[in-house]
């Protein structure tokens, strides 16, 4: 939003910045940092939770905060705050409670961690913004009902890619064009990785190798454009997704060639993607016009006869614009990116080679499972396992690869927060109801 910059000039000229916690210490915690205690005026990240103390501090030291005061205590935080000391903690609770800050990231990755802080933040009054679309295509419905209950914004990050499409979303429709597809650019697409094949790539960037895996087998997209589909109301055309892959260097205003244009024409829009085209990693946005008037301007404008045209960004800068999401949220109560209502899309589990009875399944990214979209009436229709519940699980029968698995497969972890918000978000849509407090 180009207000935004403006309007925190003026709240650093006040003197009255917005208070940040974070909780997450990783490779992207690194860069947000960095970018608001440098390059953000107006804002001031006052704290980290992490589970290891030493790389909170590590990530205010990178961004050249020299003193960082350890907390234990809400009293001790709550202190370090009004000192104008910077404060890390195991407890990310902590910052969840703390009433002197205004808005809380969430970059972990992780789902039950992620959800206890989230969840109990939101409890607190706290707007919320994410860099976890894993959360928020599992369970994001029932935590913006609750967002909303408490007077909060619950929101996913500008800057990855489910934010950027939302705002070229809302930028196509505002001109009048109704979008009909929601698209994400990739360049590579293969189920069957793993973090062995992908450590050096991680190693090379920095990166988690389970994280950097959740991007090649798919299961990121997947989670990317099933919050893009909730949020604006999108289904899947079939499941995983048409997915083409095209020749590299392929431009992606050829999209409008790509999907079936009575899929796109008609009903409310689909979510997709593409492997191979340019400007990668971009995102695009599908539209058609109905004005004989309009289509001759769009032609002038280069963007062809129609009845589809291709809107594009060339690019997402993550943690450069997740500033803006914070910004969006504590400034003007508008989220960057959240679902509508019920759940539309979900991810669903799917194994990534033959699994036997007994085993355990491993996480998000890992080697045994990858995800794929499904529109979530099938998912409640044939019974099948979100990914995001899938960790842990004990397999109660074998499961060949490539099967999509359902809750029938599996035993359920005892005791986890996720899994009775997932269960009271299937109840509260199918007859909603005020959620407990």
């Amino acid at each position: 939003m180009v207000v935004v910059d403006n309007a925190l000039k003026k709240r650093e000229a006040e003197g009255n910045p917005i208070r940040v916690g974070m909780v997450g210490a990783g490779f992207m915690a690194r860069g947000i940092a960095l970018q608001i205690l440098r390059y953000v005026p107006g804002m001031s990240l006052v704290a980290i939770a992490n589970r290891h103390l030493d790389r909170a501090s590590g990530v205010f030291h990178e961004a050249g905060v020299e003193t960082v005061r350890p907390v234990e205590t809400e009293n001790q935080l709550e202190d370090a705050i009004i000192r104008g000391n910077y404060a890390v903690t195991e407890d990310p609770l902590l910052l969840a409670r703390a009433s002197k800050i205004d808005a809380l990231l969430e970059v972990t990755g992780s789902l039950e961690f992620g959800a206890h802080a989230v969840f109990e933040a939101i409890r607190h009054g706290k707007h919320m913004i994410l860099m976890n679309a894993e959360l928020d295509g599992t369970i994001g419905p029932i935590l913006k009902v609750y967002a909303d209950k408490a007077g909060v914004v619950y929101t996913v990050s500008d800057g990855d890619q489910p934010g950027v499409i939302m705002n070229l979303y809302r930028f196509v429709k505002g001109i009048g064009v109704r979008p009909v597809l929601c698209g994400n650019i990739k360049g590579l697409h293969d189920p069957y990785r793993n973090p062995t094949t992908q450590e050096g790539f991680a190693r090379k960037w920095g990166q988690n190798p389970s994280m950097v895996t959740s991007f090649a087998d798919g299961s990121k997209i997947s989670f990317e454009q099933a919050i893009v589909a909730n949020a604006t109301g999108m289904r899947v055309a079939k499941r995983g997704m048409y997915g083409p892959t095209v020749p590299t260097d392929t431009s992606i205003n050829d999209a409008v060639n790509w999907y079936p244009s009575q899929v796109l024409l008609e009903g409310p829009g689909i979510v997709d993607y593409v492997v191979g085209a340019v400007p990668s990693p971009g995102v695009f946005v599908l539209g058609t016009h109905d004005h004989p008037v309009q289509k001759h301007y769009l032609n002038l404008y280069k963007l062809g006869n129609g009845p589809i045209y291709c809107f594009y960004r060339p690019y997402h800068l993550c943690h450069f614009e997740i500033h803006n999401s914070i910004a969006r949220a504590v400034l003007f109560n508008d989220a960057t990116l959240a679902p509508l209502g019920a759940q539309l899309v979900d991810v669903v589990t799917t194994a990534k080679k033959d699994l036997k009875a007994e085993q355990v399944l491993d996480g998000i990214g890992h080697y045994m499972t990858y995800g794929l979209c499904e529109n979530s009436e099938i998912v409640r229709d044939e019974n099948l396992l979100p990914i995001g519940l899938a960790e842990n699980c004990r397999l109660k029968k074998d499961i060949p690869k490539d099967q999509v698995l359902t809750y029938d497969d599996v035993e359920l972890p005892p005791g986890r927060l996720i899994d009775k918000l997932r269960k009271e978000q299937n109840a509260y849509f199918a007859s909603p109801i005020s959620p407990p407090y």
